[in-house]
């Protein structure tokens, strides 16, 4: 046992033993210096060149800076300080980087969350972070997420302020417009910002994590752990001053935030460009008109390129160099076709939001960009594959994947419960992903562990979509499973066993959770009816079994129609 350890703030989370973090700062990836103060310094470099474009937005780095001062300013007037924490609930838009930027001059810590999170999600993100500000749009695809932020705040001890982006500001709220105008003395403010950084052992940010709990789980990343997992990235990926990175996945994900993505962008002085949707013909128009140099897709987003691009072959992508697949794997089929079609380097991208990254290099083979998700980003970075009885497997035989490192956490925030089964004693995260290592360490992804269904990148709980199936009508016990998906990857499917009172059916499922506030994305979307549950011969569910089931029955729909027992 080390006998002391770095304490980060808050206290709630386990810090690096003394001996690691003293290794990680003699090699110099952590610098002691905060996300803000880094961001300060790249601006610096060139402050009169653009730095972020939002359609007709183009802010300059002196801009950018002087906004995100200016609004951790008026926030810090506000009462907001270090430390205090403010989910950031917003489309992609200049205003999500400005405000990122401020909690991270400020030292208050951003928690991102998707527009898709309603009530149930965010409301828990908020109470569980104690957070002390919501930002949000106003209305959005027709959701009121300004009236559903008033209620959290209303409900959530603690909550005070909610900022609101648009015109319509309802009584209560402020706007994002006037907290992000510029710093009416830039220069004060940003020498004051600077005297009171926070300490580069802070929490920079709480990204969010899905997995076996309903809830997300909050994962504190330091400011020393974030900006070396970014910069080493940026440099992998080969960032600087010619980047122009598109973002066109949500600014809710840690992949385009910082995989390296627009922070890892700003800090190598290149300039990102926010596009509010992935869809093809949206994205090929703003790579032809910046000159977009680097992306980062999922592999439901790269199909539609893909299929795009053969139909359309007039779009100039001729600038266009470095394609990032990931959250979800992607076949090598569709890896093979990203060079030819789309004139680029595709990088595999397998990371977290608890830390570890691995990438596939620019200069890496076919036969490893194509095949494998790469390997960890740093030399400190720490593997170990064991099987189920804890022990190391054989050199390439699948096991699950344990990691730990200079830039993954050691627990979740307030969560030690959570902690006992995710984190070993000695600092490993258990990532619950089944993998196999190959030849020069690159990591082949073949299954996970836990009991979660990846659709498209956003992860679901099982158990939460049981738990809230079982409040239908006519439901007695229910089963939820990742249903294979030629787009997303996986999609929900749902076994029920009915209790004899009724027709179950699928609407009445989805309409118990959309009541309930849930995301739309965690809704399943097949229904099958069984007279009971597989079970395993320890008396679990053999979601296994339900899973080849469900396989068969999709493939009996595609040759027959709808296979028995299906709502669609």
């Amino acid at each position: 046992m080390p006998e002391q350890a770095v304490t980060p703030s808050p206290p709630d989370v386990v810090a690096w033993p003394a001996d690691a973090a003293a290794r990680y700062v003699a090699s110099g990836y952590w610098e002691g210096r905060s996300m803000g103060s880094h961001l300060a310094e790249a601006a610096r470099r060139s402050p009169d060149s653009v730095w972020l474009v939002d359609g007709p937005t183009r802010l300059s780095r002196r801009e950018l800076m002087a906004r995100a001062d200016g609004a951790a300013a008026r926030m810090a007037a506000l009462g907001i300080g270090a430390g205090d924490r403010v989910v950031v609930q917003l489309p992609n838009c200049w205003e999500h980087v400005v405000v990122t930027v401020a909690c991270f001059r400020l030292g208050a810590v951003p928690v991102w969350a998707l527009t898709q999170h309603r009530h149930h999600e965010l409301s828990g993100v908020v109470a569980h972070a104690r957070a002390k500000a919501l930002v949000v749009p106003g209305t959005l695809k027709d959701f009121d997420h300004q009236a559903m932020a008033h209620e959290i705040v209303a409900a959530v001890p603690g909550a005070e302020h909610v900022f609101v982006a648009g015109d319509d500001v309802a009584p209560g709220g402020l706007g994002l417009r006037e907290l992000c105008a510029p710093a009416e003395d830039p220069g004060a403010t940003a020498a004051l910002l600077e005297e009171a950084a926070p300490d580069a052992a802070a929490v920079a940010t709480f990204l969010l994590s899905g997995g076996t709990t309903g809830l997300p789980k909050l994962v504190a990343r330091t400011h020393d752990d974030f900006a070396y997992m970014i910069k080493r990235a940026a440099a992998l990926c080969r960032f600087g001053p010619d980047t122009v990175y598109l973002a066109v996945l949500p600014l809710g994900h840690g992949f385009t935030n910082a995989g390296p993505g627009v922070l890892g962008t700003l800090l190598s002085g290149g300039r990102v460009v926010i596009a509010d949707s992935p869809a093809p013909e949206v994205a090929f128009a703003a790579i032809e008109r910046e000159r977009v140099t680097a992306t980062s897709v999922v592999p439901a987003v790269v199909m539609r390129w893909l299929a795009h691009r053969e139909e359309n072959p007039d779009a100039d992508l001729a600038s266009l160099r470095l394609v990032q697949v990931g959250a979800a794997r992607l076949t090598p089929e569709a890896a093979r076709r990203v060079k030819p079609v789309l004139g680029c380097t595709l990088q595999q991208v397998f990371g977290m939001a608890e830390g570890l990254l691995c990438l596939t290099r620019l200069d890496d083979p076919d036969e490893v960009v194509h095949h494998t998700q790469g390997r960890p980003i740093s030399p400190d970075d720490e593997i170990r594959i064991v099987g189920e009885d804890g022990e190391p497997v054989a050199p390439g035989e699948p096991g699950v994947l344990l990691a730990r490192g200079p830039y993954t956490a050691r627990s979740y925030y307030d969560s030690p419960a959570t902690d006992a089964r995710s984190f070993t004693e000695d600092g490993w995260y258990r990532t619950g992903d089944i993998v196999r290592r190959g030849p020069g360490g690159n990591l082949v992804v073949t299954g996970r562990e836990k009991d979660v269904v990846n659709r498209g990148g956003e992860k679901i709980n099982a158990e939460e979509v049981e738990a809230f199936a079982l409040r239908a009508r006519g439901v007695a016990h229910a089963a939820a499973v990742a249903m294979p998906d030629a787009e997303l990857g996986e999609r929900v499917c749902l076994f029920v066993v009915p209790d004899g009172t009724g027709r179950v059916d699928l609407a009445d499922v989805r309409a118990v959770m959309l009541a309930a506030g849930v995301a739309s994305f965690k809704l399943p979307e097949r229904l099958f009816t069984l007279p009971s549950l597989p079970m395993t011969p320890i008396g679990k569910v053999d979601k296994k079994a339900l899973r080849a089931d469900a396989v068969r029955r999709i493939e009996t729909e595609r040759v027959n129609g709808h296979a028995d027992g299906e709502q669609p």
